[in-house]
């Protein structure tokens, strides 16, 4: 179990961490989200002892990390694939990591083949792929069978059958009681492997809740295309009921039922070619949730639609802007 009471980490006058508390229990994947620069990987830090907190406090299984005697056997970590001694093979790098615990070489055999890989073992690993890479760091943090495993970013640079195997391996790892906490900017990932969402944003606790509830917060909506959409519209204009227009013929509409939108058309004698109800997903809730918490962020809009109306060959100062931010 991880327990953080009122952690807050300054760098100089920037507080990157502020007063968060939370736990993360046993037998439950939790999943940790946040914008970039709203503090997860500093929390994390803090959680391994690899930063100390301004102030506050955070116990891994009871105390901190850094007085567990044998810290492999409590706490499994993957923050950075890439801090490894890329002159040593696979295998060497975990022996060397397994001798410090008195782990025995049996163990270092078990994690390379549980994470596939056998086949590349004996390779160095300055060599590997970000994916490989990402696996040597999950056959790391489970060298010593650990009570609670800390996983940042864990499928990055994975093929699918990787992405399929973390997600088992996770859940299968919760189920025996054991304690999770699982980072990732992938949303549809983290909703089928997450039971349990932390947000952070901007250095704080923005929510903490099962995911069905986060999910649950969410607006439904209905989206309606109709070749008379206008006349729609003006029929459903209600005090409780949002119409918002999302293209000549589509509206959005948030208050009332498919149902109700259907028996109006019927009325109208107007043609629906479609009608569908759309539920909120974890993606939504998040974006809703860090709306106001992102410490940068790209616009797409006006300059998008300029760039689709010059013709398909035009580039979008949209697309381009993002790209360049996000590199």
């Amino acid at each position: 179990m991880i327990e953080a009471t009122t952690l807050t980490k300054r760098y100089g006058a920037k507080t990157a961490v502020d007063g968060v508390s939370f736990a993360v229990r046993p037998g439950l994947v939790t999943g940790f989200l946040g914008p970039n620069g709203a503090g997860k990987s500093t929390t994390m830090r803090m959680i391994v002892g690899l930063d100390r907190p301004t102030s506050g406090r955070v116990t891994v299984n009871g105390m901190p990390y850094a007085e567990h005697r044998s810290p492999l056997h409590e706490v499994g970590a993957l923050l950075e694939a890439k801090a490894v001694h890329t002159g040593r093979s696979a295998r060497n790098h975990l022996r060397a990591l397994a001798a410090t615990h008195g782990i025995p070489r049996r163990r270092v055999d078990e994690v390379i083949d549980l994470t596939g890989l056998h086949s590349v073992a004996g390779r160095r690993v300055g060599g590997f792929s970000l994916g490989m890479g990402q696996r040597l760091g999950i056959a790391a943090a489970l060298l010593g069978d650990p009570a609670t495993l800390i996983l940042d970013e864990p499928v990055n640079g994975l093929d699918p059958e990787g992405v399929l195997w973390v997600r088992g391996f996770v859940r299968q790892f919760a189920a025996e009681g054991r304690t999770v906490l699982l980072s990732s900017h992938l949303m549809s990932e983290m909703a089928l492997t997450a039971d349990h969402i932390i947000v952070i944003g901007k250095g704080r606790v923005i929510a903490d809740a099962p995911v069905g509830d986060i999910v649950g917060s969410t607006k439904t909506y209905v989206r309606v295309r109709s070749p008379r959409i206008d006349e729609i519209a003006r029929r459903l204009g209600q005090p409780d009921v949002e119409v918002t227009s999302t293209a000549a013929d589509t509206i959005e509409v948030r208050g009332i039922t498919a149902e109700v939108i259907g028996d109006a058309a019927l009325q109208l004698g107007v043609a629906l070619h479609e009608l569908t109800e759309i539920t909120g997903s974890l993606e939504d809730a998040y974006m809703d949730l860090t709306r106001d918490e992102v410490e940068y962020r790209t616009t797409v809009g006006a300059s998008a639609a300029s760039a689709a109306s010059a013709g398909p060959s035009a580039p979008s100062a949209a697309s381009a802007s993002t790209e360049g931010a996000l590199r």
